[in-house]
């Protein structure tokens, strides 16, 4: 008998990209797509996917896994629970964050967090480098050297006290990212308006999770987006602004859009689908709904969800920052904590894709003009692919990695503290009934998830050496103060 052509073959099922939508098979062979279309040859394996939609897997670019926080506390998960969890979600790809802390080394930092990915993963993994620690050796030697080895995403924060990194060493971080070509991701608010309400909040006794919801004001993410935005204009470096949670700060990213900036930005599902409300618990049960920044009002979800439709910003990540609401995690300080002494983050992995699914597709929210299923491809996978330069990652086509989810559009689920596959114990989104489920999911064509069952091993997953790519080169229009034509001829960058 003659040798079948493909190694698998995914038949009839309805194929979701960026650009369209289309009922077809899929051809895997070698672990990448062969084929699309119609009516292609046989395969070794075969799976009917008569009216199912089968996309490209989700590619979640900002979670947290296995890693050790400023205040000493390691998350819940290993990269084995995390990914296994996000794979039950529909995701293949997730970005994580080898984090220094004041004192360590960069070097190290990477090369012990590689060992316990390399052992855990379950889907294909890259790291954005956490910087805390910018001193001569970190800025000059190990970044560029990281960079160059594949680590081409740096993430800096502007505010906690333990690894704030002030203006003056962003603009050195920044630098070093134009010269090397690396993309810079930040957590961007105002540490003075945090730190003094904070204080202020605590000092007159308001001490309550809720509280934590008017501990970050609103203004102070807008004010540091607008000052980070002036210094990447000054250095001419491209960057991605994580969870962006107000309108006033999808706002402010517009306008540096409009006027040509390169400048990325992500939402998150607590911003679109949660807000401060959720955090007004009895006792410190508000605990497990806080995050930073916190869920925001109605208003705030609703102009998201236009900057989403619009452009302005360009993915939806989990922020995936799993603590146990116990004294390895939320209550780490004892069983009587402020709100500044409980652990931020949420569990988010494996209903990020669920969540925005059943609000895009199944109830076609009217931003998207009745292009749901397309937005959802291009916000989960197309366009975080493309911004991260994640090689062969992120489509259904030919040549690409054969990263797919299957999903049933008629499934439900009510989504509960048990039937999650991370190690938190509790989800902020319980009792969400969602309609549309990833039932199948494969990687490089092999099965991870398969209904019910995981069929991934720890370790299967792949490191994703990356270039900075397009997304992270320079715009190449300085400002008048760092170009040569107007600033006297001195040449900074």
């Amino acid at each position: 008998m003659p040798a079948t052509p493909y190694d698998l073959v995914i038949r009839g099922g309805t194929v979701a990209t960026a650009d369209g939508t289309f009922v077809a098979d899929v051809a895997v062979k070698g672990g990448t797509i062969a084929a699309v279309g119609a009516g292609l040859g046989a395969g070794t394996r075969e799976i009917d996917a008569t009216g199912k939609f089968v996309l490209p897997g989700g590619i979640d670019t900002h979670a947290h896994v296995e890693q050790l926080s400023a205040a000493g506390i390691v998350n819940a998960d290993t990269w084995e629970s995390a990914t296994r969890s996000a794979a039950f979600g529909g995701n293949t790809t997730v970005v994580s964050f080898a984090a220094q802390h004041r004192g360590l080394d960069m070097m190290k930092v990477v090369d012990d967090y590689s060992a316990l990915a390399r052992k855990g993963a379950m889907i294909d993994y890259a790291f954005h480098l956490i910087v805390a620690n910018p001193d001569q050796k970190t800025i000059e030697k190990d970044l560029p050297e990281l960079i160059k080895a594949g680590h081409a995403s740096i993430k800096v924060f502007m505010t906690y006290d333990l690894i704030k990194v002030d203006d003056e060493p962003l603009l050195d971080v920044l630098l070093t990212a134009r010269q090397n070509g690396a993309m810079v991701c930040l957590h961007a608010e105002n540490h003075g308006m945090i730190s003094w309400m904070g204080k202020k909040l605590v000092a007159k006794g308001y001490t309550a999770p809720k509280y934590h919801s008017i501990s970050h004001p609103r203004g102070s993410e807008a004010e540091a987006f607008t000052r980070l935005i002036a210094l990447a204009e000054l250095i001419d470096q491209p960057i991605m602004i994580f969870h962006v949670s107000t309108a006033e700060g999808a706002a402010v990213i517009r306008e540096a859009r409009g006027r040509g900036l390169k400048v990325f930005a992500e939402t998150c599902p607590q911003y679109l689908f949660m807000t401060k409300h959720d955090l007004d618990k009895p006792g410190l049960e508000g605990a497990k709904w806080m995050c930073s920044p916190p869920p925001r009002e109605k208003s705030d979800q609703d102009a998201l969800w236009r900057a989403l439709a619009l452009g302005d910003l360009q993915t939806v990540t989990s922020d995936h920052a799993p603590y146990r609401f116990d004294a390895t995690g939320k209550l780490a300080a004892g069983p009587n904590p402020n709100f500044k002494q409980i652990a931020n983050g949420l569990p988010g992995l494996e209903v990020r894709l669920p969540l925005l699914f059943d609000a895009m597709v199944s109830k076609g929210r009217p931003e998207f003009d009745g292009r749901g299923l397309e937005a959802f491809v291009d916000l989960t996978a197309t366009r975080p692919a493309a911004i991260y330069n994640l090689p062969n990652k992120g489509r259904i086509q030919p040549g690409f990695d054969a990263d797919i989810a299957i999903w049933d559009p008629a499934k439900q689920v009510t989504i509960t503290d048990e039937n999650q596959h991370d190690l938190t114990g509790f989800t902020p989104f319980a009792g969400y009934k969602v309609t549309g489920w990833p039932v199948h999911v494969l990687l490089r064509g092999q099965d991870v998830v398969k209904g019910e069952a995981l069929a991934g091993k720890p370790g299967s997953g792949q490191w994703l050496k990356r270039t900075g790519g397009p997304a992270a080169k320079p715009t190449g229009n300085l400002t008048l103060d760092m170009d040569p034509a107007t600033n006297f001829g001195a040449k900074i960058l």
